[in-house]
């Protein structure tokens, strides 16, 4: 049997998570906690907020939706990354139930399902994620190096900053500079965020099916009643690991993806809004269609994988039930019984955003929905 390593998927989070906050892992010294510091203050606080105070300025229209394409998404980003960052021991404690659920895997259907189901969703969503990302990355860095060689010095995003960069082309040539550094920055705290929720909801489900299909084969596998039991006890500490890892798994995401429902439906109205009116060249249009896309990569994977979850919490006391529970001893028949109620008590948990919206993919249509009506109001208004 080929060993399963399901918390190696993680592998890219983390070394974005060295990268911003070192201090995590130990690295204390007075240099890092100054990087951290920094970096934190200049792109996770001060980046969204010199784009949202340009907003005060009274800027054109146009100017108006490009500043907002990417105000809304940073800050969206600035406190999905926060939110991780409070939640990161726990997390930690999540791939440690990983890898223990990864241990209980043994028999040949269930490695086929894990290979077939579980780590291939895995691979394409992170694939996709990746290769959207290197896309809408590689046309920005196009760009930029397009508009530094041509010695235009304008700011990518129109932003606020407290000091004139007309007069200065010092000035100009740093706060562009700062522009370019805080987006791959906020890059990488993106790539973080949107590697996390869903990744970590497509493993729950799977070893939620995983654990389905070790108690549906119970009594069916083993003709010694006393073994049966033994396991049936087994199955009970192992969906103990599956409620703990569940309730984390709510506890991590709730905050991120209330911000995330939020800021990607009006983020997908103002790009729109933005190519329909003010959009003239041809590596701009490829940006924001791009851009558009990744926005769609960022909200479906978690509705998709919630919705699993859900389903697969359902299915729990059916697949207690299918066992070979009828000609077992009274003891096992008994514990049996206690565990199914308990199992059928635990049906009606489901993922919340913020703890307010159910998140499946019916809140992933009425997220594009609201970026519809959105964009019907700034139709509207536009006169057209």
């Amino acid at each position: 049997m080929v060993i399963i390593d399901s918390v190696r998927f993680y592998r890219p989070f983390w070394l974005c998570m060295r990268v911003l906050v070192p201090t995590f892992f130990k690295e204390s010294s007075r240099p890092i906690q100054l990087y951290v510091a920094v970096l934190h203050v200049l792109v996770t606080l001060w980046f969204p907020l010199h784009l949202l105070l340009h907003l005060l300025l009274h800027p054109s229209p146009a100017e108006l939706l490009k500043n907002l394409t990417m105000s809304l998404t940073c800050v969206a980003c600035s406190l999905k990354h926060v939110a991780h960052l409070y939640h990161l021991p726990e997390i930690v404690e999540i791939e440690s139930l990983i890898g223990q659920l990864d241990t209980f895997i043994s028999s040949e259907l269930e490695h086929r399902y894990y290979q077939d189901h579980v780590k291939c969703h895995a691979k394409r969503f992170t694939r996709c994620l990746y290769i959207s990302f290197g896309m809408v990355y590689a046309v920005f860095l196009f760009g930029a190096f397009v508009q530094i060689i041509n010695g235009n010095l304008e700011l990518i995003y129109p932003a606020y900053f407290p000091f004139d960069l007309e007069r200065n082309r010092c000035l100009a040539a740093v706060a562009l500079g700062y522009q370019i550094f805080s987006i791959l920055v906020e890059g990488l705290q993106g790539l973080g965020n949107d590697t996390y929720t869903p990744l970590t909801l497509c493993l729950l489900g799977g070893h939620l099916h995983l654990w389905s299909i070790r108690m549906a084969q119970l009594g069916f596998l083993e003709d010694e009643t006393a073994s049966n039991h033994q396991r049936l006890l087994e199955y009970i500490e192992q969906h103990k690991l599956l409620v703990r890892f569940h309730y984390l798994v709510a506890q991590t995401i709730s905050q991120v993806q209330l911000v995330q429902l939020g800021g990607c439906g009006a983020t997908l109205c103002i790009i729109v809004s933005y190519v329909l009116f003010f959009v003239g060249d041809t590596i701009s249009l490829v940006y924001y269609l791009v851009f558009f896309g990744v926005v769609c990569v960022q909200l479906f994977p978690s509705c998709y994988f919630a919705s699993e979850v859900a389903e697969e919490v359902e299915r729990l006391p059916y697949a207690i039930f299918s066992s070979r529970w009828y000609d077992q001893s009274r003891e096992h028949r008994f514990d049996l019984l206690v565990f199914t109620q308990m199992a059928m008590g635990s049906r009606g948990r489901v993922i919340k955003a913020g703890g307010l919206i159910e998140l499946n993919l019916n809140a992933f249509f009425a997220t594009l929905k609201m970026a519809y009506s959105l964009f019907a109001v700034v139709v509207r208004v536009k006169g057209i």
